[in-house]
């Protein structure tokens, strides 16, 4: 029998949620400093549609977030950090005007919750923000987390290949490209100080297919050129 899932509402994030989401963060990511209140605050300022909360119904508790910002692609590279696409986790960099990309720069589940369909329903949530506001796509760094494990026998670029073809599955990674997110490039420097992933991400993009073209569909197809044999 399938398992029932938690009753799971996604609504956007108040200043509230504040001091859970920094509890949260510091549950999930033990080894790494945790967003601070002037961050979220700043969030909230500049992209308040942009940020959700996961909210458990039953145990009347916040079971993941996700944080986003409207960025104007060109003036970035993919080989840009974390810390340039978010300038350093404030979003001041915010662009509604010229931008056509949502930025992913954070999802995570609350560690006992997660394989719930927490990180769906928020992705699900992106998703139509995306579309309702009629944006091009949604970009992110999906840090390779499972790498560290593989990093003395391939190199990034070929545990990505896997993880595409399905003969490793990556944590993350795998879970983006079952939600419908294509490989645009694989990085380095994205974040500089994760031991999981030793600072390589993938670059990953999901198309609006209200707006998409078939220029921008085979733009994707042509960015990440995997080795034949790996």
């Amino acid at each position: 029998m399938t398992p029932k899932l938690p009753p799971i509402e996604v609504r956007n994030t108040t200043e509230d949620d504040i001091p859970v989401l920094i509890d949260l963060c510091r549950e999930v990511y033990p080894e790494s400093p945790p967003w601070t209140e002037e961050q979220l605050r700043s969030h909230l300022r500049v992209f308040p549609e942009g940020q959700f909360v996961a909210y458990d119904k039953r145990n009347k508790r916040i079971a993941g977030m996700a944080a986003s910002l409207i960025v104007y692609w060109d003036d970035y590279d993919f080989t840009d950090s974390w810390r340039d696409f978010t300038d350093r986790g404030f979003f001041t960099n915010h662009d509604p005007v010229r931008g056509r990309t949502l930025y992913g720069a954070e999802v995570m589940v609350k560690p006992t919750m997660q394989r719930k369909g927490v990180g769906a329903k928020l992705y699900d949530a992106r998703r139509e923000l995306v579309e309702r506001m009629g944006l091009l796509r949604i970009r992110a760094g999906a840090r390779l987390r499972g790498y560290h494990l593989y990093a003395n026998r391939m190199s990034a670029e070929e545990y990505v290949v896997r993880v595409v073809r399905g003969t490793i599955s990556g944590p993350t990674l795998s879970f983006q490209l079952r939600h419908g997110f294509h490989v645009l490039a694989v990085v380095h420097g994205y974040l500089a100080h994760d031991p999981e992933s030793l600072g390589w991400a993938a670059v990953i993009e999901w198309l609006n297919e209200q707006v998409a073209t078939p220029e921008d569909y085979k733009a994707r197809n042509l960015r990440f050129e995997p080795p034949t044999r790996v």
